[in-house]
Order: structure tokens, then sequence, then C-alpha cells
């Protein structure tokens, strides 16, 4: 049976995330235009949320082991 650990902060979401992808040799991009998200306070279900907006462009490429 697996086990699965609460993720306790967006520092330890955004690198369990890193790990994972990295361990795959996987290369992930995300390319989005006049974005809008709503940012929760804490990884549970009542959180309370804030939106983000975001102007323009965003870009974010996790590479590691990918030769180009």
């Amino acid at each position: 049976m697996s086990t699965v650990e609460e993720t306790k902060s967006w520092p330890d979401l955004a690198i369990g995330l890193y790990d994972r992808l990295n361990e795959r040799n996987a290369e992930i991009v995300y390319d989005f235009d006049h974005f809008e998200v709503n940012i929760p306070s804490a990884a549970k279900d009542s959180a309370a949320h804030a939106p983000w907006k975001l102007k323009g462009k965003l870009k974010i490429t996790t590479r590691n082991g990918v030769s180009g």
C-alpha cells in the first residue's frame, strides 16, 4: 500500500513537482496569455483563495539532463 504525504507549503509543492519531473528527465512548458488563477492560502479544500492576474505571457520551463 502506498502512503501519501500532505503538502504543507507552496515551496514543498514546488520541490516535489520539480523532483518528480527530474526523476523522469521531463521537460514541461506553460505558455499563458491573460493568465488568471485563484491561489489558495493552503493545500487543503477549505483554504481561502486570492485572485492573481498577469497581463502578458508567463513561461515556465523545467529541465534537467536534457541536451539541446
